[in-house]
């Protein structure tokens, strides 16, 4: 299990952050490469069924998470800032049936904690307080199944 730090944030700003037994480089790639993304993203049980990125300033990503009763979740948004392996900004939004939602903005560092990672993830612009919280729980449910993936990636490559 990674190590966690407390969750804070305002009402409209949900801050996590975890460190991850994993190189800075492999956690950044967790969120750029399509097949790396689709392997974790999503609360668990969820599954990654389709995920395109164009990972440049100014690109569109677009994914879907799959429930386990088969319903699908489409989410989507543009990148805003890359610095690899540093720091990604993008902004986030569900795309239900052509109605596309709020957009909030996410905000993602990544320490070097030689050889470990140190990820704070930043999400701004919610609505309500009740949507931050549902992202709240979302996010640190797709977390540890990040550090899941991050623990196999490792392995394969030993």
């Amino acid at each position: 299990m990674p190590e966690t730090q407390p969750d804070s944030g305002t009402d409209s700003e949900l801050t996590i952050t975890r460190v991850f037994d994993a190189p800075r480089e492999l956690v950044f790639a967790a969120w750029t490469d399509p097949d790396h993304l689709a392997s974790w993203l999503g609360p668990s049980g969820f599954t990654g069924c389709a995920v395109t990125l164009d990972t440049r300033e100014g690109g569109h990503w677009r994914a879907c998470i799959r429930s386990p009763e088969g319903d699908e979740h489409w989410m989507r948004g543009v990148y805003r800032e890359i610095t690899a392996p540093a720091r990604l900004v993008l902004t986030f939004g569900w795309d239900a049936d052509g109605d596309r939602g709020v957009d909030t903005l996410v905000t993602i560092d990544f320490a070097d904690l030689g050889g470990k990672t140190e990820m704070t993830f930043t999400q701004t612009g919610f609505p309500t307080v009740a949507e931050r919280d549902g992202h709240h729980d979302g996010w640190t449910s797709s977390f540890d199944d990040l550090a899941g993936a991050l623990h196999l990636r490792r392995e394969e490559t030993r």
